[in-house]
């Protein structure tokens, strides 16, 4: 007998926020805006960033973003990060956004690259710790 979980795709990285696709941020037909899903995925991106920089974080840049579906109203979205690289005050974070709906049925959205920067009281960057 075979195992398929193998070839099944599942979310890179930690679980770093969820929620439900709502109809107040959807469009006429019924799917989500993208830049709520972009917000979404900032939010997530800063959990995981705030937590290796100990405080403080602002983005700085998305690169490398594609929508591969739309996301239905009542779909549970779950965005999922991971640290891809550490430099001084700067840290690139993946994300990748997958919906659950109603049928059970798991599917990926978007990834999106994101930079953040470690940042002190002021707004002037800071030193990300490497422990």
């Amino acid at each position: 007998m075979t195992d398929h979980t193998d070839d099944t795709p599942q979310p890179i990285g930690t679980l770093a926020i969820q929620t439900i696709a709502m109809p107040q941020d959807s469009n006429w037909n019924g799917d989500i805006f993208g830049g709520w899903l972009v917000s979404q995925m900032d939010l997530a991106g800063a959990v995981t960033a705030r937590k290796k920089a100990r405080g403080r974080v602002a983005t700085v840049a998305i690169d490398s973003m594609a929508f591969l579906r739309p996301v239905p109203i009542g779909a549970v979205v779950s965005c999922y990060t991971q640290l891809q690289d550490i430099g001084r005050s700067s840290m690139q974070i993946l994300v990748e956004v997958w919906i659950r709906e109603d049928t059970g049925t798991l599917s990926k959205v978007t990834e999106g690259h994101f930079t953040f920067v470690a940042i002190d009281d002021t707004g002037r960057t800071r030193i990300v710790p490497q422990d």
